[in-house]
């Protein structure tokens, strides 16, 4: 990535220094418009593979088959606002391209963090992690409201559980929680966030909470709660009818990072 400054740095150290308004027309002529980078997990060949495995296993899925679905996940919610952000010059439909994106590493104050899940069917509970998650943190949290929240989604008994692959998520006696309960958890490709919805509602769920402008944490957690509630069925399900078309777009770029 290069910066409007380096540009014009290098321009004055191969002669006269160009204007940046002149810099900015001639990138616009050639398609370049300044954008904030996209924040994109490191992939490596083996983590290509196995989302490539995952999304031509599965592309043949019926909707039901992902309407039994119950997704997870972990995410941080700031206080006040979201981390600084970056800006790229690119060409329109190129935000995903490795060179425009900026490699992220998990999570990192002024935040909390919350577990949740989620369904065709409607939001699931949402819980603040206190203190660092590890396995015994996260089969309570588990023990407390995955069941729960299928029997509230009405998923019936045969639903599949989606969970990442953090060590304490795949630690063995969480495992062997699992199988003690009958439950099928979803094989899942490491450093593939764009293919668990879930993201999206995280987004969406930020948003609207800072619009609520908490002033502390305990607001803070409450307003997360409060709008995750909110979250309408039918954006739910929406998210979930168009899911084959995530596995896609990782096909189509051999298992490399998407739009999603």
């Amino acid at each position: 990535m290069i910066t409007l400054d380096e540009l014009q740095r290098s321009t004055a150290e191969v002669g006269d220094s160009v204007h940046r308004t002149t810099i900015c027309r001639i990138l616009h002529k050639s398609g370049l418009y300044g954008r904030v980078a996209r924040r994109k997990p490191f992939l490596k060949d083996i983590h290509k593979k196995c989302r490539l495995k995952f999304a031509t296993s599965h592309l043949g899925d019926t909707p039901n088959m992902w309407k039994k679905v119950l997704w997870s996940d972990e995410t941080k919610i700031e206080l006040f606002g979201n981390n600084a952000k970056s800006y790229v010059w690119r060409k329109s439909n190129t935000a995903h391209h490795p060179e425009h994106t900026i490699p992220t590493v998990k999570h990192g104050g002024g935040s909390i963090m919350v577990w949740a899940c989620f369904s065709s069917a409607g939001t699931g509970k949402m819980v603040k992690i206190d203190g660092k998650m590890d396995g015994a943190k996260y089969r309570t949290i588990l023990e407390e409201n995955l069941m729960e929240s299928a029997k509230d989604l009405r998923l019936g008994r045969r639903f599949v559980f989606q969970q990442d692959n953090y060590p304490k998520h795949k630690a063995k006696s969480t495992m062997e929680w699992f199988k003690n309960k009958h439950i099928q958890v979803l094989e899942w490709p490491s450093q593939s966030p764009d293919l668990n919805p879930i993201e999206n509602l995280w987004k969406e769920l930020k948003t609207a909470v800072h619009k609520c402008s908490p002033s502390n944490l305990t607001e803070l957690e409450l307003f997360c709660k409060e709008e995750w509630e909110k979250m309408s069925v039918s954006r739910c399900a929406k998210l979930i009818e168009t899911y084959p078309k995530r596995l896609t777009a990782v096909i189509t770029v051999k298992g490399g990072a998407t739009k999603y």
